[in-house]
C-alpha cells in the first residue's frame, strides 16, 4: 500500500495528553478543521468537558481516561477509536510529565515515573498505533523536545526521556521504511512553550521554575502536529532557538554545553514562591492551553517556514540573527 495521508476533515485523530497545553491546543484546532477526535488523558472530567465543548461546536469527539504508562489503557484508547469511528488515521503521542531539580537530588521513584510516561507511553502508543496503521496507512506523530538533541540542566531525567523518544522514533521510522509500510513517522521537537508545564512539573527547587526565553505559543506546536498529519515529514523543530541549539550541539558540543549552562540554570529560577499543582503522580487538570510565562510569547516563524518551503530563506535569516545575538560580546557582558 502506498503512503497517502488524508486531509484533516477526513481524518480520525487520536491525541494523548489532550487535556492540557499542546494536546489541548491541537485537539481544538483539529476539531475546527473537521477532524474526528479520540481524546486521551488521565483527567477524566476535563476530557469529558472538552469532548462536550467540541460536540457543542458541531464537531465529533470521544473521551477516554487513560494513563499512557499502562499498556492496557493505551490499548483501550485504540479499541475506542475502532469501535466509535472504525479506526484512526493519525496517532499523536503527546502525553508527558517532568521534574525540576538537581539530578542527584530527584528521587528514583520520580525519575521512574517520568520515564514510564514520557518514554514507555510513547512506546506503548507507537506499537499499538502501528498495528493499525501498517494495515490502513496513516501518520504516527511523537512529541519529543528540543532536549531530545541537547540536554538541559535541572531537568536531567526529562532530557533523558526525550533522548530515548528520539532514539525510539528514529529506529522505528527506519524499520517501517525498510518494510515499505504506509506509515509516516514524525518527531516534533518543541522549544520552550507557554503551557502549564512548569506548574504541573514536580519541583525540587526553592522557587517556582520558569522557562528561559525564547518562549513560543502552543498553537505553533499544534500547527506543526497537524501539518505532519497531512504531509509526511521526518521531524519538525518548534522555534529557531531549538533548531539553533541542536545544530550548534553537533558541531561544537562543549561550547553548547557552556552556553546552555549559562542560560538555563539562572533562567530557570524565577525568584517567585513555589506554586502550581504537581501533576507527576496525579492529573493536573484545568483545561488550560497557556501557562503563566511572564515574558513575550511568540509564534515560531522558523517552524512556519519549515512547513512552507517558500519561506525557508526568511527562516534561515532569522536563525542567523538569533545566533549572532546569542554569541555577541554585549550580551555576554549583561
Amino acid at each position: 500500500m502506498k503512503l497517502r495521508l488524508k486531509k484533516l476533515n477526513y481524518q480520525v485523530i487520536v491525541i494523548t495528553g489532550a487535556s492540557s497545553g499542546i494536546g489541548l491546543a491541537t485537539a481544538r484546532r483539529a476539531a475546527r478543521r473537521g477532524a474526528r477526535l479520540v481524546l486521551a488523558a488521565r483527567s477524566e472530567g476535563d476530557l469529558q468537558e472538552l469532548a462536550d465543548e467540541i460536540r457543542r461546536d458541531g464537531g465529533h469527539a470521544v473521551a477516554v481516561a487513560a494513563d499512557v504508562a499502562a499498556e492496557e489503557d493505551v490499548q483501550r484508547v485504540a479499541d475506542t477509536a475502532i469501535r466509535e469511528f472504525g479506526g484512526f488515521d493519525t496517532w499523536v503521542n503527546n502525553a508527558g510529565v517532568s521534574v525540576y531539580g538537581p539530578a542527584l537530588e530527584v528521587s528514583v521513584d520520580d525519575m521512574r515515573r517520568v520515564i514510564e510516561t514520557n518514554f514507555w507511553g510513547v512506546v506503548h502508543g507507537s506499537r499499538i498505533a502501528c498495528r493499525h496503521l501498517r494495515q490502513n496507512g496513516g501518520a504516527l506523530i511523537n512529541v519529543g523536545s528540543e532536549v531530545s538533541d541537547t540536554a538541559v540542566p535541572l531537568q536531567a531525567i526529562y532530557s533523558a526521556s526525550k533522548h530515548a523518544v528520539k532514539g525510539w522514533t528514529d529506529a522505528l521510522r527506519m524499520e517501517l521504511e525498510h518494510d515499505k509500510a504506509p506509515v509516516s513517522i514524525t518527531l516534533v521537537k518543541p522549544g520552550a512553550i507557554d503551557t502549564p508545564y512548569t506548574e504541573h512539573a514536580k519541583n525540587y527547587l526553592e522557587d517556582q521554575p520558569r522557562h528561559a526565553p525564547p518562549v513560543y505559543d502552543p498553537e505553533s506546536v499544534a500547527d506543526a502536529i497537524l501539518h505532519a498529519a497531512t504531509s509526511p515529514v521526518r521531524d519538525l523543530f518548534i522555534g529557531s532557538g531549538a533548531k539553533m541549539v541542536s545544530a550548534l550541539g553537533k558541531v561544537a558540543p562543549r561550547l553548547t554545553d557552556r552556553m546552555v549552562e549559562s542560560m538555563i540554570i539562572p533562567g530557570t529560577h524565577s525568584g517567585q514562591p513555589r506554586h502550581g499543582r504537581e501533576a507527576l503522580h496525579q492529573p493536573g487538570g484545568g483545561l488550560r492551553e497557556r501557562g503563566d510565562y511572564p515574558g513575550m510569547v511568540r509564534k515560531s516563524l522558523y517552524t512556519r517556514a519549515s512547513m512552507h518551503p517558500a519561506l525557508t530563506t526568511a527562516a534561515a535569516v532569522g536563525a542567523g540573527i538569533l545566533v549572532a545575538s546569542l554569541m555577541s560580546p554585549d550580551r555576554n557582558r549583561r
